[in-house]
Parts: structure tokens; C-alpha cells; sequence
């Protein structure tokens, strides 16, 4: 419910079907929560060095495995 609210409360003229407010509304919702979480996670894994980050052409940033930190990285999955 909190979802759909929040959802208006942005977009007070919206109107939708059941499977648009499912599909549309509720998705990108999650969508907005799941990025600010992989924003964090993006972060932290640049700072351990396990990311590389860089700026394309197109002004976005770019995240790549550091290829020197692999065999930690292997290390690291093995464990959760």
C-alpha cells in the first residue's frame, strides 16, 4: 500500500489498470529503492579496490572488475 501512495504522491494525476499499477507504478518504486542499495554496494566495492570505476564518454560512470583482485574476489563468493 505504501508503494502505490508513495507512487501518487508523486504523480497525482496518474490512472492506471490493476496489471499497469503492478507492472508501472510499483516497479519503479522498487526500482528507485534497488538503485540507492546498488549505488551503496558500487561504492563500497570501489572502495576496497575490487571495482574500477571510470567515466565514459557519455559522462556516466562505468564499474569494472579489477583483474589483479580476481582470485579475492573468487575468495570472497566462496564464503557467503
Amino acid at each position: 500500500m505504501q508503494e502505490i501512495l508513495a507512487y501518487l504522491s508523486e504523480y497525482p494525476d496518474a490512472e492506471d489498470t490493476l496489471e499497469g499499477v503492478a507492472e508501472w507504478w510499483l516497479l519503479k518504486q522498487k526500482v528507485r529503492h534497488k538503485a540507492s542499495e546498488v549505488k551503496e554496494s558500487l561504492s563500497e566495492l570501489v572502495a576496497q579496490g575490487i571495482l574500477l570505476e571510470h567515466k565514459g564518454k557519455d559522462a556516466h560512470i562505468y564499474y569494472r572488475i579489477n583483474r589483479s583482485r580476481y582470485e579475492g574476489i573468487k575468495a570472497i563468493q566462496q564464503k557467503t
